[in-house]
């Protein structure tokens, strides 16, 4: 049976807590850096990228390529942060699914121009991509001791080795 607190849904086989998309969001606001994975002609790319929350939407900052190909194209994006608190012992992780679309328009463009979003290189990067989000998700969960896992880590002999 799961137990839920504050939309945030406990296993208690797992130890995992579901997050409820409000926490998910929460999380996305306290964060500016996530992976952003796209697929162009399939073929898989996924880059870092530095970002704010604007409503209900993600916005990053981009350059001509890929990223921005995917924008242009309309097609599926994946998104996600992650954290590590090790003082508590846990990890969380945010998953963002949805479309990504250039942002064009004088009046938007002006608008995400003013949001707290540079480039954190110094290439020059002028065209905004805006994620919506067609499913968020999120997970917490305590991060298990290695003892845990007593051969974790321990060398390997050349017979042990496959192949």
């Amino acid at each position: 049976m799961d137990v839920t607190v504050n939309e945030t849904i406990l296993d208690p086989y797992t130890g995992m807590s579901i997050l409820g998309e409000e926490d998910c969001w929460g999380l996305l606001r306290s964060s500016e850096v996530g992976r952003l994975a796209v697929s162009i002609a399939n073929r898989p790319d996924i880059f870092p990228i530095n970002y704010v929350v604007d409503g209900d939407t993600l916005v990053f900052r981009t350059a001509a390529g890929t990223k921005l190909a995917a924008a242009v194209l309309g097609v599926a994006v994946a998104f996600e942060i992650d954290g590590y608190q090790p003082d508590l012992g846990e990890a969380w992780s945010v998953v963002v699914k949805g479309t990504a679309e250039q942002i064009e328009g004088w009046r938007d463009q002006d608008r995400v121009e003013r949001l707290p979003l540079f480039p954190w290189n110094a290439a020059p990067k002028f065209d905004f991509v805006r994620i919506v989000p067609e499913n968020v998700t999120g997970r917490r969960f305590h991060v298990t001791d290695h003892s845990a896992w007593p051969l974790a880590g321990t060398p390997l002999d050349d017979g042990d080795m496959v192949g």
